[in-house]
């Protein structure tokens, strides 16, 4: 039996939308669902992001497992014309990215979870950059949240959105249908770093172990080992300015 969600008009809108799609024209691969209700209060879902599709096929399968999500968004997506009007009425979080409004996110999503709900997460903070559509290293948000709250933070890794939109590609291959793989895992163990100050060592401990969790259920999907080291934007950017600054002195 379901239970009792107060959905904004929005969220009814996209279920009615996005579902037929989901449902009519996919195939699925869920496993682990039984975490995502091991209680009735709130929780934080940390899944890997691969394609601007993947939103649906975890929304899919949380809303058919009674975990309507709200998902923490990028500002500017709630400034695209209708499309932002619905986001907004479905109760999303903005995120404010490197402005003072930032910690206004981590707020609404404690908000949110205290009262029960199921807020997404994508630690990476971005479509993965990495070759091999491995997961990046990852963002605080989510370790901050789920220890600020104190309530399970749910790992989840998926695949197949990427065969239906690729990372950072203007495409829509519905057919012939994918089969959209969503695994849930058991909740990350953050147990000893529960009361200890939220600083950068506590935080990048409980995000490796979060990310980590999330890679491990990957590689069960694609049933491949992952790299040892994980993709770092930051990294990539320092070393193409060294390359790019041998090359300046090579030709002076």
């Amino acid at each position: 039996m379901r239970r009792s969600w107060k959905l904004g008009p929005g969220y009814r809108i996209a279920v009615f939308l996005l579902w037929p799609l989901m449902t009519w024209f996919t195939k699925r691969d869920w496993r682990g669902m039984e975490n995502l209700n091991a209680d009735d209060g709130g929780i934080i879902v940390a899944g890997n992001h691969i394609s601007w599709f993947d939103p649906l096929v975890i929304s899919h399968a949380l809303w058919e497992n009674d975990r309507p999500p709200r998902f923490l968004a990028k500002e500017s997506v709630f400034r695209v014309p209708i499309v932002g009007a619905i986001i907004a009425s479905a109760g999303q979080i903005p995120v404010y990215r490197e402005t003072r409004e930032a910690i206004a996110a981590v707020r609404d999503a404690v908000t949110a979870i205290q009262a029960g709900e199921c807020v997404v997460v994508y630690p990476e903070g971005t479509i993965t950059k990495d070759p091999d559509l491995w997961p990046m290293v990852g963002k605080t948000g989510a370790a901050r949240i789920a220890l600020a709250t104190g309530r399970p933070i749910i790992p989840v890794a998926q695949w197949g959105a990427c065969d239906v939109i690729g990372p950072y590609k203007k495409e829509f291959r519905l057919f012939p249908r994918k089969t959209m793989h969503v695994w849930a895992g058991e909740p990350v163990d953050l147990s000893d770093l529960a009361g200890r100050p939220l600083d950068h060592a506590t935080l990048d401990i409980a995000t490796d172990r979060v990310v980590q969790a999330i890679t491990e259920l990957l590689e069960g999907i694609r049933d491949q080992k992952a790299p040892v080291e994980r993709y770092s934007p930051a990294k990539a950017r320092r070393q193409e300015r060294e390359a790019t600054d041998a090359l300046d002195e090579e030709d002076q």
